[in-house]
């Protein structure tokens, strides 16, 4: 049976490894092959890893949290570098909001769930304000041009990323209220169940060193890249060239640092009611993955 890996557009190191042989070049020496489920949705990561549907996922640093708050039993294999400039806060240059504190009492359209929830929340948390009660965070609908919303004040913010976010600093007219990297790190998470990961490391390692390579192919064909997202996602070839180039293409096993991280987000999340139970980060940690993920990663570069 295959080992079946999630992808999602959200998660730019899995997209692009579904469109490269690496996966079954990396798993052949063990005697495996690999597969991809395609789902729109990054946040159903957890779910879709607690029942079989995938093997191994990918998203940002909010959903891994939420699934082990919901009970899912994972483990961190992988993450990227930080991404300091992946995506930013955007207001109107010309409009009200001045600082984090302006947004209390405002809509602010955003991947709710996602790493931009933590974004959001830490952000306001410095401020004192509660993402629970001092804003209200809306989900970007199908078809709707945030960029216009911002500009016709009909929304206080909003967290561009990728493509999108490489338009609107193109365009004008708005202003970086948070830059991504001013509050978080805002890495690519790779998680998986613990069983599979306590069974097979090796496996793990594998898809951490075809990771690796999708990442270094990317780096080295940024036009290449840009053009498949530009014809799959849309937008253009030259926005997701920016937005591609800015990313660091780097993995790194999942370390004691990158779990305190993680346990700040938890943190605040629970303070702030978006999970209903406290979530002990360190029991997604599995210190004996690190070894295999860090030769893996070595190797394939």
């Amino acid at each position: 049976m295959a080992i079946t890996l999630g992808v999602h557009a959200s998660n730019p190191s899995l997209y692009y490894l579904s469109r490269l042989d690496h996966l079954n070049e990396e798993l052949a020496p063990l005697g495996e092959t690999g597969a991809f489920h395609h789902y729109a949705d990054g946040t159903r990561t957890g779910a879709l890893l607690a029942d079989g549907t995938i093997d191994f996922g990918g998203t940002g640093s909010t959903p891994p949290v939420t699934a082990q708050a919901a009970g899912h039993d994972l483990v961190y294999a992988a993450v990227s570098a930080p991404r300091p400039d992946h995506g930013a806060l955007l207001v109107r240059a010309d409009g009200p909001v001045r600082s984090v504190a302006d947004l209390k009492g405002g809509t602010v359209v955003l991947g709710v769930g996602s790493w931009q929830t933590h974004l959001l929340a830490k952000a306001l948390h410095a401020e004192g304000l509660s993402y629970a009660t001092d804003v209200t965070p809306v989900r970007p609908a199908a078809g709707e041009d945030q960029a216009q919303r911002l500009r016709d004040g009909e929304i206080a913010g909003w967290i561009a990323q990728g493509a999108e976010l490489a338009a609107a600093r193109r365009d004008g007219g708005f202003r970086e209220l948070v830059r991504t990297g001013d509050v978080i790190t805002d890495r690519s998470v790779f998680f998986t169940r613990r069983d599979f990961a306590a069974d097979r490391p090796e496996v793990v390692a594998a898809i951490g060193a075809a990771l690796r390579r999708a990442d270094a192919w990317v780096a080295a064909n940024l036009a290449e890249a840009a053009a498949i997202a530009a014809a799959d996602l849309g937008g253009t070839a030259e926005d997701w060239r920016t937005a591609l180039a800015a990313l660091p293409w780097q993995l790194e096993p999942a370390t004691a640092g990158f779990v305190a991280e993680q346990q700040e987000a938890a943190d605040i999340f629970h303070g702030v009611g978006f999970i209903e139970r406290p979530v002990t980060v360190a029991d997604a940690h599995l210190p004996a993955l690190e070894a295999p993920v860090a030769a893996a990663i070595a190797r394939a570069v």
